[in-house]
């Protein structure tokens, strides 16, 4: 099994309150001391005005019942320039008996797109989960064929010239790289993907069309087998324009070839999406894990905008409060940007700082380097991972605490070799003296418990070699590398 666990059907259908703990979240983000709504004053500084800049989409997953709740929707209507239909476009609420069309919730999706100055996005088509048993009980495969068909036309045809691109099948593939037996599969055989797509293509020409699937994240079985389904419909003229990797990632689990693997689906001459990113962790949440996903979310972030047919990512959902998450992984949640009470969390700033935008500093500030305490007994690590390209690299630091007692206020001091320099950095303040550099935590990760972590990163350019620093000191006391 890959990074992002298997999710069962119907995971979307939850309706969620509360039942994260919130408290523990709010808790840790201490710099965030109320609620704070952006509003539209707030637009030069939102996710949506960066990507905007960067001609990428940022996009979430809409519950059309959430936007009476001024929250809810002041987050989605500033912060984002895409929307997608969490469940409102799929089978199940479009088609519930045959022919007979329900648009009331994916009219609303469409229309707050078109209300609102975003894009849409169709999900989805062809799908074997939330599906009406009217369909699964086809047993002739002339039937099954002329249901699909018809359901693409409906539902396509309807938005046509509206949506952006398609979701046209879903989840078609086991991990292992086999087809899904799918009551599709089953009745259609290994064709029924193409069908979709020429069906698709007939019913909205102007849509881009996806291929979309879970576990894809990284190189593996599964994201090969879609590799080669998109190689062999370019070799042959099938439509198809882009391929979605719904990136349901595990906070220390993003895989470490991601950007590879969208490179090598762009290189085929398709669009490569994020389209339904969260990253769970264990709750309740800490400052620990919390910067820990921060960095996660940066890295699934830079890995799209290294690749230049990533054009953007989406988040499935805003808020941790209405999360499919708990409900499906019972233990695990927190995987949004905002926490249950609509504070953003960590990985909004590092969001903020992939797609090139500042943090202001934080209002509490940290320890001051006299009130540090020198590492334990058992002493101190350090992990250096830098990702370097042409002159620039950003790079991830974990420092680890070998003791036995806690490190309470934290400085880690190294040199550069080759005139590097930092040009920005997150969960830390990183100044510059020469080759000299020395970090301080930020004010939320201060403290690292014994046996414990921290990690911070920033980002640099340099001049066309960028060798990993030989040694660092934590709070004046030598550490080991690792």
């Amino acid at each position: 099994m890959n990074t992002d666990s298997t999710h069962p059907p119907g995971r979307n259908r939850r309706t969620l309150v509360g039942a994260l703990t919130a408290t523990a979240v709010a808790a840790v983000v201490t710099l965030a001391a109320a609620v704070a709504v952006p509003t539209l004053a707030d637009a030069a500084t939102t996710l949506k005005s960066l990507a905007d800049a960067k001609g990428k989409d940022i996009g979430f997953a809409l519950d059309p019942n959430r936007l009476s709740e001024t929250a809810y929707k002041n987050i989605a209507d500033t912060e984002f320039n895409l929307v997608v239909a969490e469940n409102a476009m799929k089978w199940d609420a479009t088609e519930p008996s045959r022919g007979s069309f329900n648009w009331s919730g994916a009219d609303q999706v469409a229309n707050y797109a078109t209300t609102s100055g975003k894009r849409l996005y169709g999900h989805t088509l062809v799908w074997h989960s939330q599906l009406p048993d009217w369909v699964s009980n086809l047993t002739s495969a002339t039937e099954l064929r002329t249901a699909m068909v018809d359901h693409i036309n409906g539902v396509a045809g309807r938005y046509r010239g509206r949506v952006t691109a398609w979701d046209v099948v879903n989840e078609a593939f086991n991990d292992d790289g086999s087809r899904r037996s799918s009551v599709f599969q089953q009745r259609l055989g290994d064709g029924y993907i193409e069908e979709a797509f020429r069906a698709a293509r007939a019913a909205d020409p102007t849509a881009k069309l996806c291929i979309n699937d879970y576990s894809t994240d990284g190189i593996n079985n599964k994201s090969t087998a879609i590799y080669n389904l998109v190689t062999d419909f370019k070799a042959r003229g099938v439509p198809i324009d882009c391929v979605g990797f719904q990136a349901h990632l595990i906070v220390g689990q993003v895989p470490s070839n991601m950007q590879q693997n969208l490179q090598r689906f762009a290189d085929l001459g398709v669009d490569v999406r994020i389209t339904e990113l969260d990253i769970r962790m264990q709750t309740p949440a800490d400052a620990t894990k919390l910067a820990n996903q921060a960095a996660d979310y940066r890295r699934v972030f830079q890995a799209c905008l290294a690749v230049s047919r990533c054009v953007g990512v989406t988040t499935w959902g805003i808020t941790d409060r209405y999360s499919w998450v708990p409900g499906t992984f019972p233990g695990q949640g927190a995987a949004l940007i905002w926490d249950d009470n609509y504070i953003k969390k960590p990985a909004y700033d590092a969001v903020t700082e992939a797609l090139g935008g500042t943090v202001p500093s934080p209002t509490t500030p940290g320890p001051s380097p006299t009130a540090t305490t020198p590492p334990p007994p058992g002493g101190c690590r350090v992990s250096y991972t830098p990702n370097t390209w042409n002159t620039g690299f950003t790079t991830e630091v974990v420092i680890g605490n070998l003791g036995s007692s806690a490190i309470n206020g934290w400085t880690l001091t190294f040199s550069f070799t080759a005139g590097q320099q930092v040009t920005g950095s997150w969960n830390s303040t990183v100044t510059q003296s020469g080759a000299q550099v020395s970090v301080r935590n930020a004010a939320w990760n201060g403290t690292i418990a014994p046996n414990g972590t921290q990690n911070f990163g920033f980002q640099g350019t340099h001049g066309g070699t960028n060798p990993t620093p030989t040694s660092f000191a934590l709070n004046g006391t030598a550490c080991t590398t690792g």
